[in-house]
């Protein structure tokens, strides 16, 4: 074998186990219950880019409540099909407002995408996300990447921080990518 070659074949190794290292560190990276069944996550500025070279065929899902979707805000590319519906009324264990399940979600994103298409899926700082994208997993979706930091990121830690408890860390809206609280009918998910 001439030195180029073997060279060459060196060279294409490191990059593997480099993209391999890479991979294995990003997964190592994601929290337990952000983790899903298909291993497959990209940061919201990932997410971004992965959109921006192909946006014919990678679709951004925002799995949000219409009412997050609504007020806080979305990437202008994402369409709204909730994983969860706000019901109105109070949790007292969770101290929070209750959520009720979308019966309807698989077949709401069946309508609009194929199991085989790439979908980028969002919630406000990846739990929800993860869930969706394990029930889409298990209906036969097999190219499906959760945002793992949502659209609001995940809060800062740090009582010396004016920010303490405040979700102002990584996700879409802090890493200064395109949203808007303009809500396209066509996108976003209606009542029927």
């Amino acid at each position: 074998m001439r030195l180029p070659s073997i060279i060459a074949l060196l060279v294409a190794a490191v990059a593997t186990v480099e993209v391999s290292a890479q991979s294995t560190e990003t997964i190592r990276k994601v929290p337990e219950k952000k983790q899903t069944s298909l291993g497959l996550y990209v940061t919201a500025k990932e997410a971004f880019e992965k959109w921006k070279a192909e946006p014919e065929q990678v679709k951004v899902l925002d799995v949000r409540t219409p009412e997050e979707y609504t007020f806080v805000g979305h990437p202008e590319m994402a369409w709204n099909i909730p994983f969860l519906f706000m019901t109105h009324q109070w949790d007292e264990e969770k101290d929070w407002y209750a959520l009720r399940p979308n019966r309807e979600f698989v077949a709401q994103v069946k309508e609009w995408a194929e199991p085989k298409d790439t979908l980028l899926v969002m919630c406000r700082s990846g739990d929800r996300s993860a869930k969706a994208v394990d029930a889409l997993a298990k209906a036969g979706f097999t190219n499906v990447f959760t945002i793992f930091d949502g659209m609001e990121g995940d809060p800062v830690k740090d009582p010396e921080n004016l920010y303490d408890g405040k979700r102002m860390k990584n996700g879409w809206k802090n890493s200064g990518l395109p949203w808007t609280y303009k809500v396209d009918r066509e996108r976003a998910w209606v009542p029927k």
